[in-house]
């Protein structure tokens, strides 16, 4: 069973590793580099020359990472990985190793064919060995998906697992669930292949007690579930949703990788978004909706967005949830530009999707005043969003005969439309003239002459609901609240 009471890799301690007394910097490595190169060095001196480059390499603040590339020995310090009836010289080399790793020469480490070693280190006897081995691997596979992909390929996977489920110890499990996050992290995604044997692992460890755990575990499944249908399934599968729904009462740092796993499964299929409602979600979201963060409450709206992109059924429970759509027109109107925008999806996926009912019930709630506020910003996608919202509700407003057109002036939503006549992007031109020739009766024969043709092929389509894809990310893409790629340097 997986240890549940385990510290993070923060905690590590290097006690029982036998050090040097020796202070070392960069004027040491010409004589450093004479020792190593001697034939037939001993087992004392090969331990002091490898130990005293890892000092020279943990200095805190810029340490000298290109002087002692410049002086040749890294490849020596992968011969040292290779090196098993020397587990304390392999430590050190691997310290040496991760050092260089979490810096900008990652890819050297690579180039020098140290990945595979390092993969094979994981089972080590040595449980110091493996979490070393382990916490570099993390560094190289957070450096780029590119890297990230060739750790993966070395078959590094099922003994970094092995190393969760049955630790030696609470260091060794906290530096093998951070490096599992980073295993999975990344654009592109990495291969299911690759990470599906982990999903299981990080739903034992969602169940277990440790919160740095769990907070690395939710961010690995987030990156495994922003993926395709196959990706949200194996997610899924597990039948973790219940759990994870829970943790959205938790602190900040737990409920925003959590939240950000149940919006990319929302995004998936009619299927896969149900099975996130019947979990119980939305008795969930007038908190998420009301947090003092501002990226846990975009990430609320995120989250309806996509639930309103679905059937009837599923945009009926955003709107019969108490307070819900009350709350997204307020936040549509006043709050922070990245929650407006999310939260104006929520309205014009409604507004585009629903039934003449649930329609009705959003225009009731504000929408008409939440689309209108956003008809004067300067950003085309979220523009076309709200004329789109905008013509939805007129049009229902014709078929129920329900004069909505003057809410909608009153809102100065007339104004502003009739402003976007004049704007630079050819479809918001184009939509503009369309929505008061059809509902504010443009005089006969005032049509301009000048009308662009339809657009064919446009990037965005009049009358379609659509799955709000977060491109701000997530966690990989650069989102401000996603886990960053994270590399460490052993203090000294």
């Amino acid at each position: 069973a997986i240890d549940n009471d385990s510290t993070t890799m923060n905690d590590r301690a290097s006690a029982n590793t036998v050090e040097s007394k020796s202070v070392y910097t960069v004027a040491d490595i010409p004589s450093l580099k004479a020792k190593i190169s001697q034939p037939n060095i001993d087992d004392a001196t090969l331990l002091e020359v490898v130990r005293g480059f890892r000092k020279i390499l943990s200095l805190e603040h810029n340490p000298p990472v290109n002087e002692v590339l410049a002086s040749g020995v890294l490849p020596v310090f992968v011969q040292m990985l290779q090196l098993n009836d020397k587990p304390q010289v392999q430590f050190e080399a691997a310290w040496a190793l991760t050092n260089i790793a979490s810096t900008d020469e990652t890819k050297a480490i690579v180039d020098a064919g140290a990945v595979p070693y390092f993969a094979q280190l994981l089972s080590s006897p040595s449980a110091e060995v493996r979490e070393q081995c382990a916490w570099c691997l993390g560094n190289i596979a957070g450096d780029s998906s590119a890297l990230r992909d060739i750790v993966l390929s070395t078959g590094a996977m099922q003994p970094l697992l092995n190393n969760i489920v049955q630790p030696d110890n609470n260091s060794l499990f906290g530096n093998c669930v951070w490096a599992l996050s980073n295993f999975c992290r990344g654009k592109p995604v990495p291969n299911l292949s690759y990470v599906a044997p982990a999903v299981p692992v990080l739903a034992q460890i969602l169940r277990g007690k440790n919160a740095d755990a769990k907070q690395d575990a939710l961010w690995a499944l987030s990156y495994v579930s922003d993926g395709d249908d196959d990706n949200i399934q194996t997610v899924l599968d597990t039948g973790i949703i219940d759990v994870i729904i829970e943790l959205l009462d938790e602190e900040s740092n737990i409920v925003t990788p959590a939240l950000r796993t149940i919006g990319n499964i929302v995004s998936g299929n009619d299927e896969q978004t149900q099975a996130i409602i019947d979990a119980g979600l939305m008795s969930h979201m007038q908190h998420l909706l009301n947090h003092p963060k501002r990226m846990v409450r975009k990430e609320a709206c995120w989250v309806l967005s996509n639930i309103a992109a679905g059937t009837h059924q599923q945009i009926g429970t955003v709107v019969r949830t108490k307070g819900c759509m009350q709350r997204v027109a307020e936040m549509a109107k006043s709050s922070e530009w990245e929650v407006r925008k999310e939260a104006i999806w929520v309205v014009s996926n409604i507004a585009t999707g629903g039934t003449d009912k649930q329609i009705m019930s959003v225009i009731e709630a504000g929408a008409i005043e939440a689309v209108c506020s956003v008809l004067n910003v300067n950003d085309t996608k979220m523009l076309l969003v709200a004329i789109d919202a905008v013509d939805n509700i007129l049009k229902l407003g014709v078929k129920l005969n329900k004069d909505y057109a003057s809410f909608v002036d009153e809102c100065d939503g007339l104004t502003m439309i009739e402003t976007l006549q004049e704007h630079e992007s050819e479809e918001v031109y184009q939509n503009a003239v369309l929505i008061i020739e059809t509902y504010f009766g443009a005089e006969d024969g005032a049509e301009d002459e000048n009308l662009a043709p339809e657009v064919n092929g446009g990037t965005f389509s009049f009358g379609v609901p659509q799955k709000n894809v977060d491109e701000a990310e997530c966690p990989a893409n650069g989102h401000s609240n996603a886990q960053p790629f994270t590399t460490f340097n052993f203090a000294n």
